[in-house]
C-alpha cells in the first residue's frame, strides 16, 4: 500500500510536470511563471534496493509542504514538489537531476538519501548553480567544497567516532569491521569508526562485501574464526537483512552494530535475529521533545498511523529549511536561495535546532537505538559536542 501510494504520487507528478510549459533558468531563474506555484525538485529511491529511503524521505517532505501550502504557502504562492526515481541508481540521480533542472526549471532540489547518490546529483546541481539540500546523505565529501549543496543532518566523522565511543563503553575489545567496497557511505563510516577504536580496541577483522552479493559465507566464517565481541556494519538495510539472517544461521551470535543505513521497517522485520543489535540514527520515536512528538502525531494523521523512521523527519526538516530560505530570499532567485541556506542559524526543525555550518551542514545530535523484538528502543542520545 505504501509503495502503492507514493508510486502513484509519482506518477501524478510526471503528469502534472507533462503540462508545465519550460520557464527561463540559469542562476537566477524563476522556475515559476507570474502567478503559478514555486516549483522544487525531488529526486530519490522510490524504488529499487533502498526504496524505503527515498519513500520515506518523500512522505516527510509532502508532509512539510501540506503544512506549508495550508499556512498560505511562500511568497503568498504553493509550492509544487517534482519528484523522480532514480531507482538507487547514481546514473540515474544525473539524468533525473539533469531533468529536473533543464526541463522542468525548478527553483531548487531535494535530495537524496544515499551519499554515492547525492555526490552523483549535488555534482549537477553545482555546475548549473542550483541550490540542493540532501535529508540524510552522511557522507563528508556530499557537501565538501561545494557553495549550492547542503544538508540538514550529522556527517559520517561523527557517527562513526559515536560509534566507537559507545563500543568502547560496551567494553567491546575485539571488533570486526565489515564494510560495503561499492558504497561511499560504507567506506566512510569504516574509516571513521575505525580511526576512533583503533586507538583504544583492536580491529580483529577487516573484511569487505558488494552491494550485489547474496552470500556472505566466506567473510562471515574468517570474521567468526577471530572470535570479536561485536561486529561493525555499515550499510544499507538490504544488505544487513541478508548478512544478519546469515551470520545467525552460522552461530555468530554476538552483536552486529552500525549506521544510520539500518533504518528501515525491513530490519525490524527481522525479529528476534536483530535482537541485541544497534545502530546510529538520527533520531527515535521514542524521544519525548515536543517537536519530535509533534511531528509523529502529524505524520501519523497523514499516513494512516504509520509510525516515520529516520528518513521521514529529515526529509520534513529539509523541505520546511528550504521553504524557509525562500521566504527570507524574498524572492526567486536561486543565488539569493542559496545564500539564505547558508544563513540558516536555530531553525526549529522537527528533528532538533538546526544551524548550517561553514561547511554546509547541521551539527545534529546522534540517537543510539536498540533492536529488540521487531522494534528499536532509545539507548543513548550524542550530542554534537
Amino acid at each position: 500500500m505504501r509503495r502503492a501510494i507514493v508510486c502513484a504520487l509519482t506518477i501524478a507528478g510526471l503528469i502534472a510536470v507533462a503540462g508545465c510549459k519550460k520557464q527561463p533558468g540559469g542562476s537566477g531563474g524563476s522556475g515559476v511563471d507570474a502567478s503559478g506555484p514555486i516549483l522544487i525538485g525531488e529526486y530519490g529511491s522510490i524504488t529499487g534496493k533502498q526504496a524505503t529511503f527515498g519513500q520515506s524521505t518523500h512522505e516527510g517532505i509532502m508532509l512539510a509542504v501540506d503544512q506549508i501550502n495550508a499556512a498560505g504557502g511562500v511568497l503568498g504562492r504553493p509550492i509544487k514538489v517534482i519528484l523522480y526515481d532514480d531507482e538507487g541508481s547514481d546514473e540515474e540521480a544525473v539524468a533525473v537531476v539533469k531533468k529536473l533542472i533543464d526541463r522542468d526549471q525548478v527553483m531548487a532540489v531535494l535530495g537524496e538519501v544515499a551519499s554515492k547518490n547525492s555526490l552523483a546529483g549535488g555534482g549537477i546541481c553545482e555546475h548549473e548553480h542550483v541550490p540542493m539540500i540532501s535529508p540524510s546523505s552522511t557522507n563528508p565529501d556530499v557537501t565538501r567544497d561545494k557553495h549550492y549543496v547542503f544538508r540538514v543532518c550529522f556527517t559520517d566523522d561523527f557517527q562513526g567516532a559515536v560509534a566507537a565511543k559507545f563500543a568502547i563503553q560496551k567494553q567491546w575489545k575485539r571488533v570486526a569491521v565489515f564494510t560495503c567496497a561499492d558504497q561511499d557511505y560504507s567506506k566512510k563510516l569504516s574509516q571513521f569508526f575505525t580511526e576512533a577504536y583503533s586507538k583504544y580496541g583492536q580491529i580483529v577483522a577487516d573484511e569487505k562485501y558488494e552491494t550485489s552479493d547474496e552470500d556472505y559465507t566466506p567473510q562471515l566464517t574468517r570474521i567468526q574464526s577471530t572470535n570479536p565481541d561485536a561486529v561493525y556494519l555499515p550499510g544499507y538495510y538490504n544488505n544487513i537483512c541478508l548478512i544478519l539472517k546469515q551470520a545467525r544461521s552460522h552461530g555468530l551470535n554476538v552483536p552486529f552494530f552500525g549506521g544510520d543505513g539500518w533504518d528501515s521497517a525491513e530490519t525490524l522485520k527481522l525479529g528476534s535475529v536483530a535482537n541485541g543489535c544497534f545502530f546510529t540514527n538520527h533520531y527515535s520515536p521514542e524521544d519525548k521533545s515536543p517537536s519530535v512528538q509533534q511531528f509523529i502525531q502529524a505524520f501519523k494523521a497523514k499516513y494512516n498511523g504509520e509510525t516515520p523512521d529516520a528518513m521521514a523527519i529529515t526529509g520534513y526538516d529539509a523541505a520546511r529549511v528550504l521553504c524557509d530560505a525562500i521566504k527570507r530570499a524574498g524572492k526567486l532567485d536561486r543565488d539569493a536561495i542559496t545564500d539564505a541556506i547558508a544563513q540558516t542559524k536555530d531553525f526549529p526543525g522537527a528533528g532538533g535546532s538546526i544551524t548550517i555550518d561553514a561547511n554546509h551542514n547541521a551539527r545534529k545530535p546522534i540517537a543510539i537505538l536498540e533492536i529488540r523484538d521487531g522494534a528499536t528502543h532509545l539507548a543513548q542520545m550524542i550530542q554534537p559536542d
